[in-house]
């Protein structure tokens, strides 16, 4: 079924729903805003990809080769990533790289390790714009080759590919680059850059120091507890503890705005660091990340990360809706097909766009299963 015909269900068809045991449904839709600012574990690659370039005037060719040298380069197999042909031909001004934040606490980057953070980076070739989305790690997809399941879940089961060709399946995306960042980039990365300054709030302040204490006792670090609203210069554990903070009002949507806070953060702190103190930067953030982007393709993107403008940044799917089925937790996109079209309207301009019939089949999938539309 088009997504014009999807629309023009009655509202009250999304609350139908088969009788899993323990299923129960909540209504959820991302809060508007029009400067979204986006984050996580992840994003601290653009922030690398950004000094790499901002090093290469004073370092030369050479010099930036051999740091990117130091990167884990991991390829996939391009066949198996699910780009549909009429897809890649509609985005070809459109370079989309997926960002990937895994739970690993070690320098690993393969299987076993869920994708704690999603988010599609998009440069448009013609404009040098770039665009942020989070994709929520709960969001019930079909996972390329498997069965429906939490997104997050893709990158346990396969690597980057299974993540990657998943992202492609079921958002209509010609993503063929990945960029993985481990859990304890977050910290070196914001203690390289001297600590970003945050404003804390007084609800922030009741959840930050249990989310410092654990990063403490997994890292090894002693930071110091936030005892009172206001702004700080955060290191690396309090930053990441920050972005981490869930249960104040918004839940995980306000999580994921706090991890773009972050981001933005750490951006504009990039911008001020000398040439040595990037190359510093670089050395340390370079080991923790795993890419199957060359480093002749990094360096040949220095024209336009230099001046790269990173408009706006949301989070999807737009709407879903909560659903506990089996005793699990899922955000069933309401409905896919819509999601997906209001996706491509806000990264790609592209006004009233029909979904692939792959995007079609899986969205049925998921009412049929769910009972959600």
């Amino acid at each position: 079924m088009s997504s014009s015909g999807r629309r023009m269900r009655e509202t009250n068809s999304r609350g139908n729903q088969p009788n899993y045991n323990n299923s129960k449904n909540t209504k959820e839709k991302k809060p508007k805003s029009k400067k979204r600012k986006v984050l996580k574990v992840i994003l601290i690659i653009v922030i690398v990809l950004v000094v790499i370039i901002a090093a290469i005037a004073a370092a030369g060719f050479t010099y930036v080769y051999s740091l990117l040298g130091k990167m884990d380069q991991e390829e996939i197999d391009l066949n198996a990533i699910s780009i549909d042909d009429a897809v890649a031909d509609e985005l070809s001004d459109y370079r989309n790289i997926a960002l990937f934040g895994i739970d690993s606490r070690e320098d690993d980057y393969g299987r076993g390790n869920r994708s704690d953070c999603i988010i599609i980076a998009s440069i448009n070739k013609k404009t040098n714009e770039g665009k942020l989305v989070s994709v929520y790690r709960d969001t019930y997809l079909l996972l390329t080759g498997r069965n429906l399941d939490k997104v997050t879940h893709a990158y346990s089961y396969g690597g980057a590919e299974l993540a990657v060709s998943t992202l492609n399946a079921n958002l209509d995306l010609n993503i063929e680059e990945y960029v993985t960042v481990n859990f304890d980039a977050v910290v070196d990365a914001v203690d390289a850059l001297g600590g970003i300054r945050m404003t804390i709030t007084s609800d922030e302040v009741r959840y930050i120091n249990n989310y410092i204490d654990e990063n403490n006792r997994v890292t090894g670090h002693n930071s110091s507890h936030i005892t009172t609203a206001g702004t700080y210069n955060l290191d690396g554990i309090q930053a990441l503890a920050y972005s981490r903070i869930r249960y104040t009002s918004g839940g995980d949507y306000k999580r994921t705005e706090r991890m773009r806070d972050v981001l933005e953060a750490m951006l504009n702190k990039a911008k001020t660091l000398s040439v040595s103190e990037l190359i510093n930067f670089v050395n340390i953030m370079l080991p923790k990340i795993s890419t199957n982007i060359s480093s002749t393709d990094i360096i040949g993107l220095a024209p336009a990360l230099i001046n790269l403008n990173i408009s706006e940044s949301n989070g999807w799917p737009e709407e879903t809706q909560g659903s506990t089925i089996g005793g699990v937790y899922y955000g069933v996109p309401v409905n896919l097909e819509e999601n997906v079209s209001k996706l491509h309207e806000e990264l790609f301009g592209q006004a009233d766009y029909a979904c692939s019939e792959t995007v079609q089949n899986i969205s049925d999938q998921i009412i049929n299963r769910t009972g959600i539309q």
